[in-house]
């Protein structure tokens, strides 16, 4: 059993006392690597959620800076972080939460090259990107790794989210299939989104990652979490594992990673 400080005590004290947390649960989270993939509107609270809650260590991909139009929505970002790296940001953010972390950084693209060797060493995979080709890209190559992860998306009020554990439950694949063709979702800079709709994805696809690593409650698997902020209407819609899915089916096509052509999109 791990030995809590006087401090590590005060600090996760909430989570402490909740009985299906309790001093092992929170063991099991400083004991953690979660991945989260995207340092904008989904993986700014993500991040910093996750850092309060003591996940020991946290990596963060994203190859962008921050621009004075992030701020609106990217609250792990402040004005004085206008043109500096957005991994680096997060991570000065995460750490004044709680300097206790590991948190490493990657100002990369995630690619075909590169990702099974990012994600091999993690339990959990956030993935909060913009665009398709990002989306099936880490599905697949989560689905090989046998890491589970879980998928979010925003546009205007709406959001989704849905997690995979590979294996176990329908993946990506199995419900979406394949990218849409380039422009056949506008993005967030062409339609726009309500500031406050990543924080609610966001916090959602946090608390999906805690429950995987301490093993309570019921994930969002085989099953797409969708809302409408405007009218707060909530659905849940039941998923499937589809044997011909090209990448976890009964007899998979896709074996191996390749970069498709890149879509911008959200949901």
């Amino acid at each position: 059993m791990m030995d809590f400080t006087e401090e590590q005590l005060e600090r996760y004290s909430r989570h402490i006392l909740l009985e299906e947390v309790g001093v092992e649960g929170q063991e099991k989270l400083l004991s953690a690597k979660v991945l989260i993939v995207g340092a904008g509107g989904l993986g700014a609270p993500v991040s910093l959620y996750l850092a309060a809650a003591g996940v020991g260590t946290i990596g963060i991909v994203d190859n962008d800076v921050v621009d004075l139009s992030n701020l609106q929505r990217q609250v792990v970002h402040f004005h004085k972080d206008i043109n500096v790296a957005k991994v680096e940001s997060a991570k000065e953010k995460m750490l004044a939460i709680n300097p206790d972390l590991v948190v490493k950084t990657y100002k990369k693209y995630l690619c075909a090259d590169n990702i099974r060797e990012i994600i091999k060493d993690y339990d959990f995979v956030v993935e909060g990107t913009d665009n398709f080709p990002a989306k099936f890209l880490i599905n697949d190559a989560c689905v090989m790794e046998g890491i589970p992860f879980s998928h979010g998306g925003i546009l205007r009020f709406d959001g989704q989210a849905m997690t995979v554990v590979p294996g176990e439950s329908s993946c990506y694949r199995c419900t979406f299939r394949n990218p849409p063709p380039p422009d056949a979702v506008p993005t967030c800079s062409q339609a726009g989104v309500l500031g406050a709709i990543a924080g609610m994805l966001g916090t959602i696809q946090a608390t999906e990652a805690l429950k995987y690593i301490i093993g309570v409650g019921d994930l969002l698997t085989d099953t797409l979490l969708s809302f409408d902020a405007k009218k707060m209407h909530f659905r849940k819609v039941k998923l499937q594992r589809q044997d011909d899915c090209p990448i976890c089916g009964k007899n998979p096509t896709i074996t191996e990673l390749v970069d498709a052509e890149q879509a911008v999109c959200s949901i």
